[in-house]
């Protein structure tokens, strides 16, 4: 297999390892009566926050399949080819089953349309940006959901926090994040994207992302008034940014990425995919068991 970090001498190609294969697969997740209003260790912050993410993966995703078709003419590698299409597969079924679970959260009486037509706007800004540049901001969200994935895999106080009803989601969203972690940013490579452009658009995109989830969270909060707690809501920032807190913990994993010679996969963590894969099938409903290839458009 090539190098990429031989750049100059070498055309960039995918460094995902043989092993790891980037396959769609629709689960046909239900959410109902069985989900706890605050499924998220029973907290009234953390809930609301995860449902916050849970909305603004849709379109965030169909960015990133934007993104990356208005490059898929000048990919070269025929492997990595390939892994954009697994790539572009996968993330349409993330669409999907999120916005399974976003009906169920507007369900609820969450401002969820609201929501989704401000990020609308804001991703409709992005869109207009050289196409490069959409490309790098893609690679640095994927970043930041690698990180959240490898975490969640590796962490069990973190999957046990989740109540079983919505568990099977998460793990299996991070299974597939953590299978094509590098596909974006091989594409981004092999298109000549910069160390600049890459580290510029870093640091923009966890603003960005910071301050919307922030918003959508504060939203739901707002509606759901009710279930305040000071108490809960201290726990809830507590267990994100406190010692050893879900986000706090990412930090040094973050930084990662403003290494020159920086690749998704020199944190190897594809055992966590083994791990976990197997597991998750029992949770297919029974008429995707035989795959389903839906894609984004």
């Amino acid at each position: 297999m090539l190098n990429t970090k031989t750049a100059g001498t070498t055309t960039p190609v995918s460094q995902t390892p043989d092993h790891v294969a980037i396959k769609p697969q629709r689960m046909g997740f239900e959410f109902g009566e069985q989900v706890p209003r605050y499924w998220l260790n029973d907290n009234y912050l953390l809930s609301h926050m995860m449902n916050a993410l849970s909305v603004l993966f849709p379109q965030g995703e169909q960015f990133f399949v934007d993104s990356v078709r208005q490059f898929r003419d000048q990919i070269t590698d025929p492997k990595l080819k390939e892994e954009v299409r697994g790539f572009i597969g996968q993330e349409a079924m993330h669409s999907l089953e999120h916005i399974a679970m976003n009906q169920h959260v507007r369900d609820q009486g969450m401002p969820v349309e609201e929501m989704e037509k401000h990020l609308e706007v804001v991703l409709g800004i992005a869109s207009k940006l050289p196409k490069r540049h959409q490309l790098a901001i893609t690679c640095a969200l994927e970043h930041m959901t690698a990180m959240m994935a490898d975490m969640l895999l590796a962490r069990d106080d973190v999957r046990e926090d989740m109540h079983e009803s919505m568990r099977p989601l998460w793990v299996w969203h991070a299974i597939e994040e953590t299978e094509h972690k590098a596909v974006t940013y091989d594409v981004f490579q092999q298109v000549g994207g910069t160390y600049a452009e890459r580290s510029f658009y870093l640091a923009f995109s966890t603003a960005a992302l910071g301050v919307m989830a922030t918003y959508f969270t504060t939203r739901m909060m707002l509606n759901d008034r009710k279930g305040f707690s000071l108490k809960d809501a201290g726990k809830g920032l507590w267990r994100m940014w406190g010692k050893n807190g879900t986000f706090s913990s990412l930090i040094p994993t973050w930084l990662e990425y403003f290494k020159p010679d920086f690749h998704p996969w020199d944190h190897d963590n594809s055992e966590l995919i083994a791990r976990f894969k197997e597991q998750i099938q029992a949770h297919i409903a029974p008429q995707y068991r035989n795959g389903n290839r839906r894609t984004l458009q």
